[in-house]
């Protein structure tokens, strides 16, 4: 089985494109247990997204907030929240992401009086569960758009229907006044782990200590270990282990270096630590790795 990744740069804003200028949406059916670690992992993005839980349960980490979301709910993130998805197992979970300019132009009456009070809201996410009556007729509508990306040749002009509708119960529904406590798009708190998380991305191949990662966003240690596990829900040299195996199973893939030099290349001090650790996240040996995706 493939696995795949995803892609962010350096505020850990998700780099794919999602349509383009002239429709800005795109379907993905994606299966969170064949992405690496089987977790789609830290990443924001200025669209909002909707998901199903066609198949399973998936592990949602958003904003500050961590859930499970099982087989016949739904998610909306909005924008600019920090997520990430995970699994036990075979979870399929298609979702659209698409720009809130598709419901109607900035600056126009229609998403001045009821696009931007949704996006700007301090509600970070809302889960729709069929047994409340206005979130089933979201997932009714959702299961239709979902349903049409699945043809030969998709509707555009009924999905944006179909996304007009969903929206309008949105807008009715959603408490648009009671978000998390605190939260805030990309506030401070935010921002400094952020920092943190690009310092260890440019520094993972060399020695680091926490004492490092909590001065390159000026705050103390404990407040770094704050800012992770509330953020993220990992500590900070939790998170460095987890992207220096995340490196080595890049190189493993596309170069054929001994599987020594790709450890001391990613920071381990020894291999025989990093085959421990390698193992233990992706539940076999680095050879095996390299030889399955070969």
């Amino acid at each position: 089985m493939d696995t795949y990744r995803i892609s962010t740069d350096d505020t850990l804003r998700e780099t794919v494109q999602h349509g383009d200028h002239s429709y800005p949406f795109a379907y993905y059916p994606e299966n969170i247990w064949q992405f690496d670690f089987h977790r789609i992992d830290w990443h924001w993005h200025h669209e909002l997204e909707l998901l199903y839980v066609a198949d399973g349960t998936a592990l949602c980490l958003v904003g500050t907030d961590q859930f499970e979301l099982h087989q016949g709910c739904g998610l909306l993130v909005n924008s600019g929240i920090l997520h990430r998805f995970e699994a036990s197992g075979s979870t399929f979970i298609p979702n659209i992401v698409f720009s809130p300019a598709l419901i109607a132009p900035e600056k126009s009456l229609i998403y001045e009086k009821y696009v931007s009070p949704v996006i700007d809201a301090s509600v970070a996410y809302q889960i729709f569960d069929p047994h409340t009556p206005w979130q089933k007729q979201v997932l009714q509508i959702l299961l239709q758009i979902l349903a049409l990306q699945e043809t030969a040749a998709p509707d555009e002009l009924q999905t944006l229907q179909h996304l007009l509708a969903l929206w309008k119960l949105l807008y009715e529904h959603l408490d648009r006044t009671s978000g998390s406590p605190g939260l805030h798009r990309l506030d401070h708190s935010q921002a400094r782990l952020q920092t943190m998380m690009q310092y260890i991305h440019d520094h993972y191949t060399e020695e680091i200590t926490l004492e490092m990662i909590a001065s390159s966003a000026s705050i103390s240690k404990s407040g770094a270990l704050h800012l992770f596990q509330s953020g993220i829900h990992i500590s900070p040299v939790a998170y460095l282990i987890q992207y220096r195996l995340s490196q080595a199973a890049e190189q493993l893939c596309k170069t054929q270096k001994p599987v020594a030099s790709i450890a001391e290349e990613t920071g381990f001090t020894s291999s025989g630590y990093f085959c421990r650790k390698f193992r233990q996240y992706y539940h076999m040996s680095p050879n095996a790795y390299r030889r399955k995706k070969a």
